[in-house]
């Protein structure tokens, strides 16, 4: 217990110590002489919440913990932050005891005091002072400091810890950086008499409730409550700051003294901060100045009526006008501020220069140098004020600019013209020479209307240094230090530090003395500011004096103490200034004393404390020339600090309008001395984010600060515009980080503008195109007059890929809620920020901006900024060269010049006057040299590689997720432009695969989930699981090694097991989730997870791409809007990702391929997705469906290797064991067999064994001319054994080339054993001698390559040795009759062929082969001709595949036949190619080899134009197995469905890469194998296949599709040929025909004949009978279906099939179920019934009379149907169209029935008189140059004899240019219905319908568009059903509102 009570004991004693010690510092004993330190003013300075903009932030008044006096002048004091360190306390104590104890000994005055009062020397007073807590500040003065403890210790009661007793003992505050004022630090007085601590003073033992009764109490003589700011901005927010601040310390209550302010729109719109500080506000009006806080009758009309008893007018506005003091006196209400008189006599430029030359103060040479009054310093003491008589002031003005011009020719250039009321950088101009005198002279008079003017020399390389005056009404005037204002902008302040230590001390008291002369002089009152110029050699001029507060006024406020605006309040209540409290304390007297002070000869010489900088933040541009901008403010963050602190007008939602000052904000910053201010000061800065739509000009300002010559001190007034000159800029970030943060800001923005937009659409129920949806953008970006070219595409929502010049960066991206983005770029990581401008971005990265410039117009001038125009410097239309000036404009209170870039003569677009917007257009120019315009050079860098972040890790699983990851975002939608989407898709889908199949991927993902839950799971269990994990580790590359999740799911299961409660269980299960989830994924081992991975992948693409089948994409999306009411995020989503479709198709085909290349069996959920796939009708998804489907075959097929194998067994088993002779029926089965085995059999034709090669060839020519008539062949071999097999034959009976003699069509050829045919009788043959020979010889033979065909090409010839003569079987039994003609015959028409295959190629391209093979062609072409080869083809063989064919003929002079490119041409007449003879065909490449694609071009007269194109494109289909011998059905039809894809592919790709316009394009597929089935069953299954892939066919424009195909009925019935047509030429209804084909018994020819009871309409045609062109109707029919619509005369047909669905299947409905009649106009113009050829009419309306029979109405209901036709003179209505619409109209009356309206219209006709279109002439106005326009139309005399006579036009004669003309003034045309006449027709039609409505059903359709009359007509008839993607627009809406007179039409 001992020890406690000895502590306590302790205690005890130090706390009655430290008691002792304050009562005796803080009432120091009545014998003790007065406190001679009177070192800093303990005043108090407004810092409340204002020391930040967020007062809850870092607002000192909300810490409790720093010492009572400390808060509004923080720097003073050091004690701002509010958790000053014990530690630092502690330091002070220590050091300030050491100085104590080596100070000599002092007396003590008082037993009571147990601290000594040490006097020995002013710095060991000074540093006790401080170590005492001297600092003060402006909080509560009232409460003792006892209960206030010093920072750091605040809360502590003072008993609680020795420590903070000792504290609080010493009182130490400060931190140790802020030790007391250094010597050297002066300013006049900084180091006087030692001065006591008087921190102690400040308690006060009263209580002040209300402003009456401070009033009595400190001697005024005026009760001010409320008070109206006359002003806005920063300065009503100081205002009201400072005085609130007094406020509270003086009564406790901020409120104390009432607010009103005047908010004009502008001001409320801008959020300005002021407004919300208020207690009370008054709408003023809007707009300049003048219109409100400048307006001073408003001003006291306010004060009057609210009613206030003071007013503040702050700076600017109204502060200088002597008539607001002047009323405001008469209505009794107090100015805070001089009073007129005074303000006139000083606050006037002329008259206080003639005052201060009064009083003998030196002043620059002036307009009114030398004038003065009389006055003395008795005067002064008798108190008499001086005032300026009128007559002397206006000799010291310039009237008008001569007078100007004589004035400054006196002084001397450069002079400045100063308007006498400007202020704030307005109406002051710098001019160098009298040229520039009269516009800088008109400047000052715009920018200070109506301000007296007068001109001074222009002082050179001075400062300006300024003296702050206080002054009270009883004659009292004081200097309060001074202020150097030397930086200066357009002569506008930016930086301000206080005190001025350029001047020596005495010069500067000098300046004070006279300061404070000038003030008493006039009598002045409250604060003002007297500047002078002080320039190098020491000497000082008068510039001016302020009779207000100014700007920078808190730098004086911070370094004594003094809060300013509470001292205006004080004197205006009429409180001497020895009585305010901060005045006193600035005078080392006692604060609440009322001892008169001798402010002449005090006994204690005020000093200022420390050094003070400030910054004015200002929305203005340095780049620009500090151009001044307007706007809103998105966020302002300033962090004050202890020593630095701001206040601004806006807040961080505010804004700045135009009519506001420039200035929004203004930072302080405070040090011990200058350089400790600055670095404050910068660093303040740099830490200061304000964004908005204006540049401001902290940068800058940093930039100025850091510069070495403010740091020394070296500078002057015209400083900074000198750097402005040079361009000195602010640091700008690296161009290449700037220019990715720019382009990715532009493109965020379009991404984000994009999604936005499409939201909104769909919310409102508009769809738009999908590829609105944007995900890759390009960015131009213009900077230094470089343009970057980029293109910015996003990866996934936070990836973006930058691309520029081949190279690409990816960059991750985040954005942040307030607009900026926060990404990561070679390694670091940025925030920036974008904001656009009209002609630029401005882009801010960290607290560097850098300005890109967007391409602009250089004839078009605009306005740089909002303002307003105030005139034109030139003629309107007047020349100007490049840089001079236009036009002026105001901006924020400021005049600015307008100049032109490029010379040129200028034409102006808005008047004098008027407002201007950023960025509007305010003349165009017209340039002299449009050629010297400065181009921007392009770059061509590419994007310098980065260091990527290491965001992801490298790591198997971590690589895994991502790529999955990418992938994923590419089936949402995120996909990159070419070439970089499938170069990384690639790499991608590879990685995928490659760690899928790693089989480390499931071990580290456990492994990751292990360290998750590890502590979360029993022990046990986790370490059974790692011992698992440890076995397959140790296993990993056995092949049979299998991922164990069986065991570790067992193991789960058997702990689960032993737990009883069912809440363990749970328990265990929620913590072991993520376990099971990896068990169950990796179930099927690896591969197993392989297939799901790729499966959800291609389920996400189905999921989109399922919901946009169904119907056209407007639909689909109205559906999904449907389905997802109201949030449409997810619609967005399933949008965004199926824009990308053709991307994701890519995708989904490597995924597929991934899959099943490597594995043709396919797993069924595999299926399952594959078969969804294939059910993907629409044309973009048709890459993916074909893809599928190709698998899907090829499941079912056997492999190439498989075929292969076949192939060779049955040769060799074809051979004997001996291998000499072969076995021909073994081969039969491959000659005869549907198989394809084309791809196989070349491999063949090089065999190891010579046989098996001749074997192969063999089959080869057998298979090749299966329907040939094959007489011989005969093997040989070549020199050095190539195989080559010889053969003769004859054409086939269908061919078309076959003679039409039957007898020789059937000649048996018996062959002897050599091979030759045996000669037959002589007979046989004459019967058809006189056709042409069918029996044909040919070769093939097999080469290695290409060179040994060219050497053995003679030798291969020899087959073909005298053809004519020895092997020919009609050398013997022809006549000599026929000899020579049959030779000639076949030297004329040459008949053999030869077959060359090439089994390896030089090259790939078949190109380059074509051009080898031509040129062999070429040079042996006379010797092809002499042997009579008809054809040459080359065969080369493929891996794999089907070979390539190139055939060259005789009768192209041995050119390739392009049409049979990889065509084997034996096989060509199966693909029928002759039937399209009627047309000149083109083959179209195809990537495809098994299909042939021909576009047809209709034979035309000669000179005709073509307009018939139509594709062709043909395939034949044959088998893959040789085990089964008959083709199922559903191969067929499968086989048939992925063909049919795939010409739709191929067409599709034609059809982009054509530029003629093709219908009635045509498919053909021969299907080879014989199919047993039904040929019934055909159609239902055709019918559904089309039908699914109609609308593609449709849009391909497919309109016939054939079928050959051979049927068994039964497995033991004949083959029989069957044709099936597919026509579609209405567009709705597919008409299906099944042939056959018979032998027609009288010609022998094959023809069709139809299959079944309908006879379709080819029935009994032949077979070759060709393709016929299209006719007039299918043109029409063309041109109707291309708008969008249905042909007129297919409608009957329409109405027809629509009848037959009501009745529905079966034979139920009547015969007649349609009955159809034309109506038509006789020339009488009688309504007549016709029945007539559909496309017959010359009219553009047609009318039909129609009677249905409908289940209802059986017996029959009869309607009229009136239709446009809108492929006449594109559906107008003329006369006759009126005409006929209304005769049919009236019938349906008439009868009373329904009227149905078709509409497919353009509107009424406006015609053209075509026999004048190609005569009349034009009289240009400048022939030269037609833009400006004509004069009249005019013809020749022989034009006008020639016309003159049909009375079609009018002319009137004049003679011009030496020539007759005869001027045109109306046209009538000879045609009726051009004109006016046709909307006299119109409106006989619309009464007509309108009748109608009323008597008879009337109800119309809209499909294509209905226009004008057409769209009234629509309406009128009220019942309308509009065709989807049909539009109605109601062009004259307008004039008929009009007319109606009121909204008839929205």
């Amino acid at each position: 217990m001992l020890p406690f009570a000895v502590l306590g004991l302790i205690l005890w004693i130090l706390l009655l110590l430290w008691w002792n010690n304050t009562k005796t510092v803080a009432m120091p004993n009545k014998g003790e002489e007065p406190p001679s330190g009177c070192g800093p003013s303990a005043a108090q300075k407004d810092m409340s919440a204002a020391h930040s903009p967020h007062p809850d932030k870092h607002s000192l008044s909300t810490i409790p913990t720093t010492s009572t006096h400390n808060e509004d002048n923080c720097p003073q004091a050091s004690c701002a932050s509010a958790g000053l360190k014990v530690k630092a306390a502690k330091t002070e104590v220590q050091r300030a005891s050491s100085e104590v104890k080596n100070l000599p000994p002092i007396t003590q005055k008082s037993s009571k005091t147990n601290v000594p009062m040490l006097s020995s020397g002013p710095e060991a007073r000074e540093r006790l002072k401080f170590i005492l807590g001297a600092s003060e500040d402006n909080s509560s003065d009232e409460e003792p400091l006892v209960t206030k403890p010093p920072s750091g210790v605040a809360s502590q009661p003072p008993s609680s810890t020795l420590k903070s007793s000792l504290l609080q003992a010493f009182s130490a505050v400060p931190q140790p950086s802020t030790s007391g004022i250094k010597p050297s630090m002066s300013g006049p007085h900084l180091v006087k008499k030692g001065r006591e601590h008087r921190k102690m003073d400040l308690q006060r033992d009263f209580t002040v409730a209300s402003p009456a009764e401070f009033v009595t109490r400190f001697g005024g003589n005026r009760v001010i409550e409320k008070v109206l700011i006359a002003n806005n901005g920063i300065a009503a927010v100081k205002c009201m700051r400072s005085i609130r601040r007094w406020s509270y310390e003086m009564f406790r209550n901020e409120r104390t003294i009432r607010f009103v302010v005047m908010v004009t729109p502008e001001d409320l719109k801008a959020n300005a901060e002021y407004i919300k500080m208020a207690d009370h506000y008054v709408p003023v009006p809007g707009g300049p100045n003048n219109n409100n806080y400048a307006n001073v009758e408003l001003i006291v009309d306010i004060a009057k009526r609210i009613p206030v008893q003071a007013v503040w007018a702050g700076w600017g506005h109204a502060s200088e006008n002597p008539k607001l003091p002047e009323l405001l006196n008469k209505a009794d209400i107090s100015f805070l501020g001089p009073s007129s008189k005074a303000m006139w006599a000083l606050g006037d430029k002329v008259a206080s220069s003639i005052v201060a030359q009064s009083a003998d103060i030196p002043t620059l040479p002036w307009s009114g140098s030398g004038l003065r009054m009389d006055w003395a310093e008795e005067d002064q003491r008798l108190g008499h004020v001086i005032s300026v008589p009128p007559e002397i002031y206006t000799q010291g003005c310039v009237h008008d600019v001569d007078d100007g011009l004589v004035g400054a020719e006196k002084i001397g250039y450069p002079v400045v013209i100063k308007a006498s009321e400007g202020g704030g950088g307005k109406g002051i101009r710098k001019v160098e020479s009298a040229d520039d005198f009269p516009s800088f002279f008109r400047q000052v008079q715009t920018e200070v209307p109506g301000s007296p003017i007068f001109i001074m020399q222009l002082a050179q390389h001075a400062r300006h240094l300024e003296v702050q005056i206080l002054a009270d009404e009883y004659g009292n005037a004081i200097s309060l230090f001074g202020r150097d204002c030397s930086i200066q902008r357009r002569h506008q302040k930016i930086i301000e530090e206080a005190p001025a230590t350029i001047a020596a001390p005495s010069t500067f008291e000098q300046m004070e003395r006279y300061a404070v002369r000038l003030a008493k002089m006039v009598g002045y009152v409250s604060a003002g500011t007297v500047e002078y110029l002080f320039s190098e050699d020491g000497s000082f001029h008068f510039l001016e004096l302020n009779p207000r507060l100014q700007v920078e006024h808190p730098c004086t406020e911070m370094i004594g103490d003094v809060n300013l605006p509470a001292a205006q309040l004080q004197i205006a209540m009429g409180i001497p200034l020895h009585r305010i409290k901060d005045i006193r304390l600035l005078y080392g007297e006692t604060p609440w004393g009322d001892t008169i002070i001798n402010f002449e000869t005090p006994d204690c010489m005020p000093s200022p404390r420390g050094h003070v900088i400030a910054a004015r933040i200002t929305s203005e541009n340095p780049d620009e020339g500090f151009k001044p901008s307007s706007g809103t403010v998105q966020e302002l963050n300033f962090r004050s600090s202890k020593n630095v602190w701001g206040y601004f007008s806006v807040g961080a939602t505010g804004g700045l309008h135009e009519f506001a000052d420039s200035q929004f904000g203004h930072c302080f910053s405070w040090g011990e001395n200058r350089e400790e201010a600055i670095s404050n000061m910068v660093v303040a800065m740099k830490e200061l984010s304000i964004r908005g739509d204006f540049r401001t000009t902290v940068e800058y300002l940093i930039k100025l600060l850091e510069t070495e010559s403010f740091r020394n001190n070296d500078i002057d007034t015209g400083w900074l515009d000198h750097l402005i000159a040079e361009k000195v800029q602010a640091e700008r970030p690296d161009t290449m980080l700037g220019i990715v943060c720019g382009a990715l800001h532009v493109a965020d923005a379009s991404f984000r503008k994009s999604m936005s937009d499409f939201l909104h659409s769909l919310e409102r129920g508009q769809v738009l195109p999908a590829a609105s949806l944007l995900n890759s953008v390009s960015v131009d970006l213009i900077y230094e007059g470089v343009k970057f070219f980029l293109k910015v595409a996003r990866q996934s929502p936070t990836t973006y890929v930058i691309m520029m010049n081949g190279s690409n960066i990816e960059i991750d991206v985040h954005r942040l809620s307030d607009g900026g983005m926060l990404l990561s770029y070679d390694g670091s990581s940025h925030i920036t920020y974008m904001k656009e401008e009209v002609d630029s971005y401005r882009i801010t990265v960290g607290n560097k901006t850098c300005v890109f410039e967007k391409e602009k117009d250089p004839t078009v001038l605009r306005s740089p900024s909002a303002g307003k125009l105030l005139q034109y410097i030139i003629e309107d239309g007047g020349h100007i060269s490049a840089g001079e000036t236009y036009a002026e404009i105001e901006v924020m209170k400021m005049v600015m010049t307008l100049t032109v870039q490029q010379s040129g003569c200028i034409h102006f677009v808005k008047r004098p006057g008027a407002v201007l917007k950023p960025g509007c257009v305010v003349a165009h120019i017209d340039l002299d040299d449009p050629s010297s315009i400065h181009r921007v050079e392009l770059n061509t860098a590419t994007l310098p590689p980065q260091q990527p972040l290491p965001i992801i890790g490298e790591k198997l699983h971590q690589v895994f997720h991502q790529v999955l990851e990418n992938l994923v975002k590419v089936m949402d939608g995120y996909c990159l432009e070419e070439p970089f989407f499938s170069c990384k898709l690639k790499q991608w889908v590879a990685t995928l695969m490659k760690t899928l199949r790693d089989p480390s991927l499931p071990l580290l993902e456990l492994q990751e989930i292990m360290t998750s839950v590890a502590g979360r799971i029993p022990p046990s269990v986790e370490k059974d699981i790692r011992k698992v994990m440890a076995q397959y580790a140790s296993n990993i590359t056995s092949v049979l090694c299998q991922f164990p999740s069986q065991k570790i799911a067992n193991i789960l299961d058997s702990h689960a097991a032993t737990l009883q409660r069912k809440a363990d269980r749970e328990v265990f299960f929620i913590n072991t989730q993520s376990i099971v989830q990896l068990v169950q994924r990796y179930r099927s081992g690896i591969r197993g997870y392989m297939k799901s991975v790729v499966l959800d992948l291609l389920k996400r693409y189905l999921q989109v791409e399922m919901q946009f089948q169904q119907a056209h994409y407007d639909k689909c999306v109205i559906n999904l809007r449907e389905q997802h009411k109201p949030d449409m995020s997810p619609v967005l989503d399933y949008i965004f990702s199926h824009a990308q479709v053709s991307k994701k198709n890519i995708l989904v085909t490597m995924l597929i391929d991934q899959l099943c290349g490597r594995d043709p069996t396919l797993a069924d959920e595999l299926m399952v997705i594959l078969n969804e796939l294939t059910q993907l009708s629409k044309m973009e998804n048709s890459k993916v469906a074909l893809r599928a489907r190709q698998v899907l075959i090829a499941s079912h097929l056997p492999s190439y290797e498989l075929r292969h194998n076949q192939v060779e067994s049955i040769f060799l088993s074809a051979i004997d064991m001996y291998g000499h002779q072969f076995c021909p029926e073994n081969l039969k089965k491959l000659i005869l067999s549907e198989t394809s085995i084309f791809d196989v059999l070349p491999n063949f034709f090089y065999h190891s064994n010579q046989v098996v090669c001749m074997a192969a060839l063999e089959v080869y020519v057998r298979r090749a001319y299966i329907a040939y008539e094959l007489n011989s062949i005969q093997h040989h071999q070549l020199q050095g054994g190539t195989c080559a097999v010889d053969f003769q034959f004859m054409l086939p009976s269908s061919h078309p080339n076959r003679g039409s003699s039957p007898t020789l069509s059937r000649v048996p050829v018996p062959v002897n054993v050599s091979g030759h045919m045996r000669r037959q009788s002589s007979e046989l043959f004459l019967e058809g001698a006189m056709s042409p020979p069918c029996q044909r010889m040919g070769a093939m033979v097999a080469f290695q390559c290409f060179d040994d065909f060219k050497r053995k090409f003679d030798e291969v010839l020899c087959s073909f040795a005298e053809p004519l003569l020895e092997n020919s079987p009609f050398s013997d039994s022809c006549s000599s009759l026929y000899e020579e003609e049959n030779f000639k015959n076949t030297r004329e028409n040459p008949i053999h062929i030869i077959n060359v295959s090439i089994k390896t190629a030089d090259t790939e391209d078949d190109d380059a082969l074509v051009s080898a093979f031509t040129a062999f062609a070429q040079s042996k072409k006379a010797v092809l001709f002499e042997y009579g080869i008809r054809r040459i083809t080359f065969l080369v063989a493929q891996k794999r595949e089907f070979p390539k064919f190139f055939t060259f003929r005789a009768r192209d002079e041995f050119q390739e036949d392009r049409i049979y490119r990889n065509l084997e041409p034996a096989l060509a007449f199966q693909l029928e190619l002759n039937r399209m003879r009627n047309f000149d065909l083109t083959a179209v490449p195809c990537a495809n080899h098994k299909m042939h694609l021909y576009l047809g071009a209709a034979h035309v007269q000669e000179g005709a134009e073509v307009t018939d194109y139509r594709f062709f494109i043909r395939a034949i289909i044959r088998h893959s197995d040789l085990i089964t011998k008959e083709a199922s059905f559903e191969y067929l039809q499968n086989e048939g469905e992925r063909l049919l894809l795939e010409a739709m592919d191929e067409l599709e790709v034609a059809f982009s890469n054509t530029n003629v316009r093709t219908d009635c394009n045509h498919i053909f597929l021969n299907f080879v194998p014989t199919v047993i089935m039904d040929p019934s069953k055909i159609e239902e299954s055709v019918r559904s296949m089309v039908m699914r892939y109609g609308s593609r066919l449709w849009k391909l424009r497919v309109l016939q599709a054939e079928l050959k195909i051979n049927i068994r009925l039964t497995p033991t019935g004949n083959a029989i040929p069957i044709r099936l047509f597919l026509t579609n030429e209405s567009g709705y209804y597919l008409d299906i025909s099944l042939y056959k084909e018979v032998i027609d018994p009288s010609s022998g020819q094959i023809m069709f004949q139809s299959y079944g009871d309908k006879q379709g309409p080819l029935h009994g045609m032949l077979i070759n009978a060709p393709y016929v062109t299209k006719d007039l109707l299918q043109a029409k029919r063309f041109q109707a279906q291309t708008l969008g619509t249905t042909y007129i005369y297919d409608f009957p047909e329409m109405f027809r099939q629509a009848l037959f669905k009501l009745w529905g299947p079966g034979e139920k409905y009547p015969k007649d179920v349609l009955m159809c009649t034309e109506l038509v106009l006789d020339p009488q113009g009688r309504l007549v019934q016709m029945n007539r050829l559909p496309g017959d009419n010359d009219v553009g309306m047609v009318a039909f009379r129609m009677k249905m029979k409908t289940p209802e109405y059986p017996g029959g209901r009869d309607i009229i149907v009136i239709c446009n036709d809108i492929t006449h003179m594109i559906g107008s209505f003329g006369p006759q169209e009126d005409e006929l619409f209304l005769r049919a109209s009236e019938l349906a009356r008439a009868e009373g029935i329904p009227r149905i309206y078709i509409a497919a219209n353009s509107g009424a006709r406006i015609g053209l008189a075509e026999e004048i279109k190609h005569m009349f002439q034009v009289a240009w106005i400048e022939p030269s140059d037609p833009y400006k326009g004509f004069k009249y139309l005019y013809l020749t005399p022989q034009d006008y004899t020639r016309i003159s006579s049909s009375n079609a036009v009018h002319c009137h004669h004049v003679e011009e240019g030496g020539e007759s003309r005869y001027i045109i003034t109306d046209i009538i045309g000879n045609d009726d219905g051009l004109g006016v006449e046709n909307l006299r027709g119109s409106g006989t039609i619309a009464g007509e319908s309108s009748q109608a409505y009323e008597e008879i059903i009337t109800i119309s359709m809209v499909t294509c568009r209905a226009i004008g009359i057409g769209a009234y007509l629509v309406r009128l008839g009220q019942r309308v059903i509009q065709v989807e993607n049909s539009h109605i627009i109601l062009t004259g809406a307008s004039a008929l509102n009009k007319h109606f007179k009121h909204l008839l039409w929205a």
